[in-house]
């Protein structure tokens, strides 16, 4: 068992929630605005005090703190501004845990896969509302990725596809998976119930501050638990790919 809560909550924001989270898992959080899920994400993260038990590696996230929690976990935010006339490059070597030559290995990978070689000299000012995603997902990847950071244990994504293409999308997705196959668990937040439906392993379905489903993406994301979370009326068809889901 890699995260555990046992009870966790905030007070007005988030009911009790009992979750459970393993080593290689791509877990997606999805569910209307307002169901939650930033406040469960900011909890998880060990960025927002909450009652309750939560256990990173069978020990309590409010142990650990500082730099070492950075080591552990990485967390993207939803929103969040560049900071100042900074390089991509320079930002993004604020991230790596490391200097040897292996860091400098991943680090072109990363950037190949989200294509961003040709804006290293780039202010981070300068950058498209795609770019900046981009370049601050390939922050948080390398903060976190096993490669080069053997410590670290989970990736913590508020709605990573904001600003992206679709090809864009396929990148990110690509790289998520590599990064469970080294073992990484990823958490992410998502408001496409398709691309869930494709990619998650475990989904938690939220509704006014609760986790009112979790499990497998095909046994949470049907039309039948969905109707009434999202106040509209859903179809679902099995297609050559799996199920997909549309509002008729």
């Amino acid at each position: 068992m890699l995260l555990q809560c046992k009870g966790a909550s905030v007070a007005g924001r988030l009911a009790p929630v009992d979750i459970r989270v393993n080593q290689g898992q791509l877990v997606h959080l999805v569910g209307p605005n307002g169901a939650g899920k930033s406040t469960l994400l900011n909890i998880i993260s060990g960025l927002l005090p909450a009652q309750g038990v939560i256990e990173l590696a069978g020990r309590p996230l409010s142990d650990i703190k500082g730099a070492e929690l950075a080591q552990w976990r990485a967390w993207l935010p939803q929103q969040q501004l560049p900071l100042g006339s900074m390089p991509v490059w320079h930002y993004l070597r604020l991230h790596l845990s490391s200097s040897a030559t292996q860091a400098d290995a991943v680090l072109r990978d990363v950037l190949a896969q989200l294509s961003l070689q040709e804006k290293l000299t780039c202010m981070l000012t300068h950058l498209s509302g795609g770019e900046w995603q981009r370049v601050r997902l390939a922050a948080v990847v390398l903060q976190a990725h096993p490669a080069i950071n053997p410590r670290a244990k989970l990736l913590i994504l508020d709605e990573p596809m904001t600003a992206l293409d679709v090809a864009q999308q396929r990148a990110v997705d690509k790289l998520l998976v590599d990064l469970c196959h080294a073992g990484l668990a990823i958490i992410a937040s998502s408001h496409d119930l398709n691309h869930s439906l494709r990619h998650a392993h475990i989904v938690w379905l939220m509704h006014q501050g609760r986790v009112v489903r979790q499990g497998e993406a095909d046994s949470v994301l049907t039309a039948a638990h969905l109707a009434p979370i999202y106040q509209t009326d859903f179809e679902q068809i099995e297609t050559a790919q799996g199920p997909l889901l549309f509002i008729p």
